[in-house]
């Protein structure tokens, strides 16, 4: 992790400047930041910023936070597993993993080293180590410093405006007074509740939210407490800015602000759970086997954003859930303990997104909806939304949606007694009539056919529902009309779109 990378992932400076101090550093040395500032490519106070909210690289062995025992444990266990022979490829075997870090070089020409092998006690000492804990890799920090960390980069430390705001959604159709509520929402850092019929976006706006975070936040590979090793860093949920000074690792020009490789600069995490949540997942994960312990997801979720989708649907219950963030809710910190008793705190800095399409009533008393400060309903769109979002779906899709067309879908969609309009269903027949259009080798058009298919597939009748119809055209007088099945839609040419 290089500050090059850190302030192009900030938008502060860009590859091209990089190159550019680089070239400047290679004449007249120093660090690539102040090459950066004397040309003029970015500003001393940004500089500054960046290198005060990044974790320094350690000067020496009390600046690590670890104890000498385990770092001694990794490195033993690092050249057990690896069976490296030389310094340079135990260094580089400490470099991948992040044990150590190149700084420069003093010969290029060197074509001699001494050759290492593990003694009859070191082997014994790395057995030992394993049967420990079978944790390799980056050494840990300490719990002070993990904690300090979160509280320095905290979610509430950016702002998002309107204007942020409009450009997350801007190719959803959505209502101002949506955006005049979600707007605190999401500046107050404190969880927010959005519900409302099902199919109207509540996933969609959730995980916008957390495009519009931008920060770089500093994630470590893992943290120490009470001896036992907990790993935080997850690539499957982190992002790492990406590592545009990797070619400059191993050259003389290397970044002199280095950071402290043991945490990997990444964007704020936006990590999604569903109905596989149970009570276990919030607790610290122990492998019995490696000896050592996972952390949660929403402790991987610092400094970011921890959507529970489809809330009140979970293995564990709405009540039990609520129950166990009770504290983090309110008070802001979360307590977790180890397998041998001992507990710990930490900062609970997340923005906590619950998305329900059930009655809020119905999932939580009042002194639960009291801890969610912000209630945001998501409701079926009226009419006029419907149309927008037919319209904009379609031009999405690149085909045409002739005003008789959608009129006559919302009209139908409006006649049935257990549906209603909903954001999802525009894209959903669309895409219906596309695939029937293909299977039948024509162009893209609005056949009745289709379009009723489309429709009859937007939900499923009981029996009750066809047997009420049946009986109903059996009652109808000799001379009447038939009575309009409730799915059926006119079949003019205008409706057609031809």
């Amino acid at each position: 992790m290089f500050i090059g990378d850190v302030l192009v992932a900030q938008g502060l400076a860009t590859p091209d400047d990089l190159t550019a101090g680089r070239d400047l550093q290679r004449t007249r040395g120093g660090g690539l930041g102040d090459c950066l500032v004397e040309l003029g490519r970015i500003r001393r106070e940004d500089l500054d910023a960046v290198c005060r909210s990044a974790p320094s690289a350690p000067s020496s062995l009390a600046d690590v936070g670890a104890p000498i025992a385990t770092l001694l444990g990794l490195l033993l266990k690092a050249v057990y597993a690896a069976s490296v022979e030389t310094a340079s490829e135990l260094l580089e075997e400490a470099e991948q993993r992040q044990l150590m870090a190149v700084v420069g070089a003093v010969r290029a020409d060197l074509t001699s080293e001494r050759r290492y092998a593990l003694t009859k006690g070191g082997v014994e000492a790395a057995q030992a180590a394993m049967r420990r804990s079978e944790y390799i890799g980056p050494a840990p920090v300490s719990l002070d410093a993990f904690r300090a960390q979160i509280e320095q980069q905290v979610i509430t430390a950016e702002h998002a405006d309107q204007a942020s705001i409009d450009g997350a959604f801007t190719d959803l159709v959505v209502s101002a007074e949506l955006f005049t509520n979600l707007g605190p929402a999401i500046n107050s850092g404190r969880s927010i509740l959005l519900y409302g019929p099902p199919g109207n976006g509540k996933t969609t706006i959730a995980e916008r939210i957390g495009s519009l975070f931008k920060d770089v936040v500093y994630m470590p590979h893992c943290f120490e407490v009470d001896g036992q090793i907990i790993k935080v860093f997850d690539p499957l949920v982190h992002k790492p800015v990406k590592n545009l000074a990797a070619s400059a690792i191993r050259t003389l020009t290397a970044d002199r602000e280095q950071f402290d490789r043991r945490w990997e600069a990444c964007s704020r995490p936006v990590i999604t759970v569903g109905g596989e949540l149970t009570l276990e997942m919030l607790d610290l994960g122990y492998d019995a086997e490696s000896k050592f312990y996972e952390a949660p997801l929403h402790i991987k979720a610092l400094g970011g954003v921890f959507l529970i989708d489809d809330f009140g649907r979970q293995l564990v219950s709405p009540k039990a859930l609520l129950n166990r963030w009770i504290t983090p809710l309110e008070d802001r910190r979360d307590h977790l303990k180890l397998n041998s008793g001992k507990s710990f705190a930490l900062p609970f800095d997340e923005l906590v997104v619950f998305a329900t399409n059930l009655s809020p009533k119905d999932l939580m008393d009042t002194a639960f909806l009291r801890r969610i400060p912000y209630k945001i309903e998501i409701p079926s769109p009226g009419a006029n939304v419907f149309r927008d979002i037919f319209r904009k779906t379609a031009e999405e899709m690149g085909v045409e949606a002739p005003d008789s067309v959608i009129d006559g879908v919302a009209d139908e969609i409006n006649g049935w007694r257990d549906i209603s309009l909903a954001g999802y269903q525009p894209r959903f027949i669309l895409e219906q009539i596309q695939a029937a259009c293909r299977f039948a080798k024509a162009p893209f058009e609005y056949r009745p056919q289709f379009i009723n298919m489309a429709l009859n597939n937007l939900h499923a009748r009981d029996r009750s529902e066809v047997e009420a119809e049946a009986e109903a055209s059996v009652a109808l007088p000799a001379n009447a009309a038939p009575a309009k099945p409730a799915h059926a839609i006119r079949t003019d040419k205008a409706a057609a779109g031809h």
